[in-house]
């Protein structure tokens, strides 16, 4: 922190204040050389001193700025985590036999009893999963409920993290287009990387479902690269106003065009209701596609894979076995495909969260039904809820 000569503290304040205090000053000192109707070498020094004066003012409030943003990074930096995840999966062609993938995102602490957020692309089909914290204290962790839609996961972790408490998860409808924000994360595996940037604007998906919960994400121009998924996008506050899901890039690497479900989106879907997790990765199917594989409705969810000791695993729900191409997109076939669950009908992307907000509503003893179409016939899956 900067101090004046007789030990005042700066008085921290946005940068536009300083400015404004040094043109006010610049401007007043005009006046009054003005006013005098004279011109001197005097007049140019006072000019040159005001110039100088101002230059000042505006490095003092940069660096007060500067000194904010570090300082809430230190506060916050111990919440966030790598999540690392293991999972056997599909080669590339034309290798042969399932492999074994990992994966890397990061994520956030936001309870002393070890519940962290991340990004559900991350863990959702995961079959094991590691928090690593700032320290190297490695811990495992299983995934309680995830949001396809918002792209948001819970994890808890096995036992309560040492040394370390949890980020403050804030109130994202209190942030504005071009408030300040930071990301920390491990991009590319670099740990405790901070990037810094403004909310560029508020996405909110479209639903034609009044029940529908409300799923929002932040648009921000931080620097988002691989690896940050599941990033928490902070104030300046040290509260969580995101999780980073996705960027729109053309070259695979950032652009300055990221997104983050808000911090509300997570708090309603993961905390608020009871959590819920299937463990299935799938693809929405719908079209030729459906028509090509048979389906007797318009639309399913194809499994792709489905993670160990997760419900749908333990209850033999199919995934894929052959890696495909079906017209420009890759899949894998050979996988049960989900038509209904519940009964209710898979028909496009917004039955996802019709479907989740069913499952979160289940209670213990009542049963979790799965209509599938396996290899042409159409079979009945009925697992308890609890399990």
């Amino acid at each position: 922190m900067l101090y004046y000569k007789f030990a005042r503290p700066v008085p921290k304040a946005p940068i536009g204040t300083y400015v404004a205090m040094g043109i006010s000053y610049v401007g007043s000192r005009l006046f009054q050389s003005g006013g005098r109707r004279r011109r001197s070498s005097v007049g140019g020094d006072e000019m040159r001193l005001s110039v100088l004066v101002l230059f000042v003012l505006c490095a003092i409030g940069a660096e007060s700025h500067g000194q904010q943003l570090r300082d809430a990074f230190r506060n916050v930096q111990q919440t966030v985590v790598i999540v690392r995840t293991e999972q056997k999966g599909l080669p590339p062609f034309p290798q042969q036999g399932p492999v074994s993938l990992n994966g890397l995102g990061s994520g956030v602490l936001i309870s002393n009893d070890g519940k962290v957020l991340t990004a559900a692309h991350v863990v959702q089909s995961a079959d094991k999963i590691v928090v690593e914290f700032s320290e190297g204290e490695l811990i495992p962790a299983r995934v309680m409920g995830c949001s396809f839609s918002a792209d948001v996961a819970l994890l808890q972790l096995e036992r309560k993290p040492t040394r370390y408490l949890p980020a403050k998860l804030g109130d994202s409808d209190s942030a504005e287009v071009g408030d300040e924000i930071f990301v920390v994360g491990a991009p590319y595996g670099i740990t405790r990387t901070l990037t810094a940037g403004h909310v560029s604007g508020r996405r909110a998906l479209n639903s034609t479902n009044e029940n529908r919960s409300s799923v929002e994400f932040l648009q921000t121009d931080a620097a988002i690269n691989s690896g940050n998924s599941g990033s928490p996008l902070f104030n300046l506050n040290g509260e969580v106003m995101g999780i980073v899901s996705n960027i729109m890039s053309r070259s695979g690497g950032s652009e300055g065009l990221a997104f983050a479900s808000t911090s509300n989106t997570a708090r309603h879907l993961l905390l608020d209701q009871n959590p819920f997790w299937t463990g299935i990765e799938g693809i929405l199917i719908d079209g030729s596609t459906a028509k090509a594989l048979n389906l007797p409705q318009p639309a399913g969810v194809l499994v792709q894979r489905v993670a160990e000791d997760s419900i749908a695993w333990r209850w033999g729900i199919h995934g894929g076995t052959l890696r495909s191409t079906v017209e420009g997109e890759e899949m894998i076939l050979g996988g049960d495909i989900i038509l209904r669950v519940n009964e209710r009908l898979v028909e496009d992307g917004s039955s996802y969260d019709e479907i989740y907000g069913s499952l979160s509503k289940l209670r213990p003893g009542e049963k979790l039904v799965f209509t599938i179409l396996r290899q042409g016939q159409i079979v009945k899956l009925a697992i308890p809820a609890s399990q």
